[in-house]
């Protein structure tokens, strides 16, 4: 799951580079960092969450025992 987690932050940074200098001569200074900082916040927010919740906690336990009946 960790590496869904980087591929998803080195992906969101990515965009956000793009974005950048896709608005270089559109957009004012201001209103495109702004952009760009939300992008990032969401990757960040996104990359930590994926790390601390999305790891699979059932393929930890032991199977579970299983009775046969006649």
């Amino acid at each position: 799951m960790e590496v869904t987690a980087i591929g998803f932050v080195v992906f969101l940074i990515a965009v956000a580079a793009v974005t950048f200098f896709v608005l270089k001569k559109a957009i004012k200074m201001a209103v495109r960092a702004a952009i760009v900082a939300l992008i990032l916040l969401i990757t960040v927010v996104g990359g930590i969450s994926l790390w601390m919740f999305g790891s699979d906690k059932t393929s930890e336990k032991p199977p579970a025992n299983v009775i046969k009946s006649r």
